[in-house]
């Protein structure tokens, strides 16, 4: 008997030097497989998307798009001049911009971890602040390298972010940049010191940011909901 095809997610990669087998320091498109395996585990198909403005006609064939995480959203991108600390890629900004818009004009469901939580509140006309530490007065979000923070999260009643996270009141945490202005996002999640955690799109079923990394949790809800919102497409 025919099944029902697996809903394609996007999932937005990183172009940096890799090292693998006698190859040392090759540039690489690459994404970390936590997010590809919490998409399989929840039922999906994860399609890579490398960095590309040429056009975004691979939406026409995704069901949902995820953005993933990674170095910093140039300042340029919401007019701020570069703070010497901020790490950027403009051709990740120029290529997952791109497609995140065509992603919005077709009603594709959208999900922003992380720098793509940051980049959706850029797109959607936002801000962020650029060295974290600088606002809050410590490093709990990032304190060491390649370390995650942890700390407790609260989210707006009645809002997506509340009904895809109820019940979790802790996350995991790796930035040094945060929203400051959501722009045309609504602030629904917010860290104990205030930071920003996740922010949505009400007007829109299913257009999700979260400042965390769920694709390390053992729960990773936000992205098993991303995939069940893109089932209902196929």
């Amino acid at each position: 008997m025919p099944t029902q095809r697996r809903p394609l997610i996007g999932v937005s990669a990183y172009v940096e030097p890799a090292d693998w087998a006698v190859w040392r320091g090759v540039r690489a498109v690459l994404v970390p497989e936590a997010y590809t395996r919490a998409v399989t585990a929840a039922g999906g198909r994860a399609v890579v998307l490398p960095p590309d403005d040429v056009d975004a006609d691979v939406v026409g064939v995704l069901d949902g798009l995820l953005l993933a995480g990674g170095a910093d959203v140039g300042p340029g991108r919401y007019g701020q001049p570069t703070d010497p600390r901020t790490e950027d890629r403009p051709d990740r900004d120029a290529g997952e911009l791109t497609v995140l818009a065509a992603a919005l004009a077709a009603g594709l469901p959208v999900l922003g971890v992380c720098r793509g939580m940051q980049l959706l509140a850029v797109a959607y006309g936002g801000a962020l602040h650029q060295h974290l530490p600088d606002v809050v007065g410590h490093e709990a979000h990032r304190p060491a390298p390649g370390v995650y923070g942890a700390h407790p999260v609260r989210f707006a009643p009645g809002s997506l972010a509340a009904s895809v996270l109820a019940g979790v009141d802790q996350v995991n945490s790796y930035h040094h940049q945060a929203v400051a202005d959501p722009g045309r996002l609504t602030v629904t999640g917010w860290a104990g010191d205030g930071v920003v955690e996740a922010v949505e799109d009400p007007a829109r079923p299913f257009v999700l940011g979260v400042q965390w990394h769920p694709e390390n949790e053992r729960d990773p809800r936000p992205i098993t909901a991303l995939v069940r919102a893109a089932d209902q497409r196929v």
